[in-house]
């Protein structure tokens, strides 16, 4: 790295002399944010559930359409299952497990099972009709007007689905993602299993590539303001392509991806990596190819790689970033969180990336190193289990402050086994959403939306903005724990 030595930069305010947090935390709140998934399953759970207050719900998803689509998980902290953050959420888990599986010990098996539980629903969701993409079961709008446990809920459990009349190829290609993600993860200890989830992604691709169009416009309000697809669907497009690539090998993906890059608008300058927006995520995934194996197509990808992380770099010259005061990064007013874990781990993905090649990034006139990546991704997980200006955690059941009034309604309600009586619509909102006790049931692990810009946060369930949770906030924080796991020390110098 000597050519880079007099041009290096340090982040100091992301930098810490000391560790916050010791590895035997960061691997608790790993174990935590891993579990936290078990608070969200649908469908029949098993006789190992750890999250014991839960109990089976939905048993009959799909059926008066003639199709399985038990299983899955509700998104959030309603009970819709929106297939479109699924699918990401399980890319993202895949990804963490790929990149960091081998820091995770004893969790490794815990967070496969965390994504055998999507990608089972998920491949039946894309192979159960030909030429059909089964995308959300539950009508989110009357669902929302309801607050029920899971296990008691009678709103209807309408089926929604992309098809070549309705085209969805941002949540068919984001499908095709994560079932590609996940056949790397299964390759060597279920390789039959790998295998089928390989070919699901293969034909689901070709479905969003054959018939292009967004879920958006074929659904409409269904899907929309809730998970509507605003960057459109070129995104997922490629970030689809470059999963499969990654899962098979096949050169025609490549070659779709280099052909493509124009045409879906692989240079655009947008910097933000979450449920809707791709693109950072795509250009990151990419670079390895670059970097490790010298693919020189691929520079350009590379290119637009530096410039997302120089716009991420506090006092780099291309930052574009918000930070509150005490240091989090800030992207929006709603679930805010959402964007600092799945940042934090593409941070550390090129960082790795970037330390396996001795290279740098170049922003202006300095040069950030990959500890430089390392270090702000620590203080933005740092941030969140509670090295902050509140000095709580956001992660529920980690520490000793932490929110206790989460928007989540199985959470909110006694467990059926604690009250086996059922809890109407009307009596959930009226003894209990409006309720000024914490939540009876503790979903260990869950990362709350956050704090605002100012690091305010009000602890209060009817404050969804900052207290709901997501399975889009806790995947990528897998890895991001599993690596600190086992890098707490080299994080903090």
């Amino acid at each position: 790295m000597s050519m880079y030595l007099c041009l290096c930069f340090v982040i100091l305010s992301a930098s810490p002399a000391h560790a916050a947090f010791s590895s035997q935390q960061y691997r608790d709140a790993l174990q935590k944010s891993i579990l936290f998934f078990e608070g969200q399953r649908s469908g029949k759970l098993p006789s190992n559930q750890n999250l014991t207050w839960r109990g089976d719900s939905a048993l009959s998803d799909g059926s008066p359409y003639h199709v399985d689509l038990v299983g899955g998980y509700y998104d959030a902290g309603d009970n819709v299952k929106f297939g479109l953050p699924m699918a990401f959420t399980t890319t993202l888990l895949a990804w963490s497990v790929i990149e960091f599986g081998s820091s995770m010990q004893d969790q490794i098996e815990n967070a496969r099972a965390a994504i055998r539980w999507g990608t089972d629903y998920l491949l039946k969701a894309a192979t159960s009709t030909p030429e059909t993409l089964y995308v959300q079961v539950g009508e989110a709008n009357t669902d929302h007007k309801c607050w029920q446990r899971p296990e008691d809920m009678d709103t209807p459990r309408d089926v929604y689905m992309v098809n070549p009349q309705s085209p969805g190829s941002d949540v068919a290609a984001e499908t095709a993602a994560a079932l590609a993600a996940s056949s790397l993860v299964f390759k060597q200890s279920d390789p039959a299993y790998s295998s089928k989830l390989l070919q699901a992604a293969i034909q689901v691709f070709d479905f969003a590539e054959r018939y292009r169009g967004s879920y958006s416009k074929s659904l409409n309000s269904v899907v929309c303001p809730f998970y509507c697809s605003y960057s459109g669907y070129h995104d997922e497009l490629l970030w689809g392509a470059t999963w499969i690539y990654k899962a098979s090998g096949i050169s025609s993906y490549m070659n779709y991806l280099l052909s493509n890059s124009d045409v879906l608008e692989a240079d655009d300058g947008t910097f933000s990596f979450g449920w809707d927006d791709k693109r950072g995520g795509t250009k990151v995934l990419l670079s390895q190819e670059f970097l490790q194996k010298n693919t020189q197509e691929l520079e350009l990808y590379k290119a637009h790689a530096d410039s997302y992380i120089c716009s991420l770099m506090p006092g780099s010259p291309g930052s574009q970033a918000q930070y509150t005061p005490g240091g989090l990064l800030y992207k929006g007013s709603t679930g805010n969180m959402q964007y600092v874990t799945s940042t934090s781990l593409l941070l550390l993905t090129y960082a790795k990336y970037l330390s396996s090649s001795s290279t740098g990034v170049l922003c202006g006139g300095s040069t950030v190193t990959a500890q430089s990546l390392v270090g702000l991704a620590r203080k933005q997980v740092d941030y969140i289990l509670g090295d902050n200006p509140k000095k709580m955690s956001y992660m529920v059941g980690f520490g000793d402050r932490y929110p206790r009034k989460i928007h989540h309604r199985g959470s909110s309600i006694p467990s059926i086994h604690d009250h086996p009586q059922r809890v109407s619509c009307i009596d959930g909102y009226q003894y209990y959403y409006h309720s000024s006790s914490p939540n009876p049931n503790l979903l260990v692990g869950a990362i709350v939306g956050g704090p605002d810009s100012s690091d305010r946060f009000s602890d209060n369930r009817y404050n969804y903005q900052q207290s709901e949770i997501a399975t889009c906030i806790n995947a990528p924080m897998v890895g991001v724990l599993a690596f600190f796991s086992a890098n707490a020390e080299a994080a903090a110098t």
